[in-house]
């Protein structure tokens, strides 16, 4: 844990550079010092049918959602919540200032009791080579 999730409007495709985005992502999530490094998973998954204020065609966005495990105090997540969402904003800067785009951003705690895991990433991660 944890997922990152990034929900898109289909009109930003030829706009943004998803994998590239998500890759910004990852790392930040790992810069924070909270989010462990096996645990990081960020995907990005594009809305073909959208209808955004206006109903104008050329507005778009992008939402992103964090869910990790439970256990973190308020403080905690709300500097990650922050780091999180400044890196988002500087990657898509270009974008923002030049597009109608509506960016958001949620963290929310996942109930241990109510999921279980299974993570054999960390048997795997080369240990001698820089993994971020």
């Amino acid at each position: 844990m944890p997922h990152i999730t990034l929900d898109y409007s289909a009109n930003l495709e030829e706009l943004i550079d998803f994998a590239a985005f998500c890759d910004a992502l990852r790392l930040t999530a790992i810069d924070t010092g909270v989010l462990p490094l096996a645990g990081v998973r960020v995907r990005a998954i594009r809305a073909d049918h959208v209808s955004v204020a206006d109903g104008n065609q050329e507005h778009g966005y992008v939402d992103i959602s964090v869910r990790l495990r439970a256990g973190r105090d308020l403080e905690t997540r709300k500097a990650a919540t922050a780091q999180i969402f400044a890196a988002a904003q500087e990657f898509l800067a270009p974008v923002l200032a030049t597009h109608p785009l509506a960016l958001s951003m949620e963290m929310r705690d996942i109930d241990p009791e109510l999921s279980p895991k299974l993570n054999t990433i960390r048997d795997h991660l080369n240990r001698d080579a820089d993994n971020v």
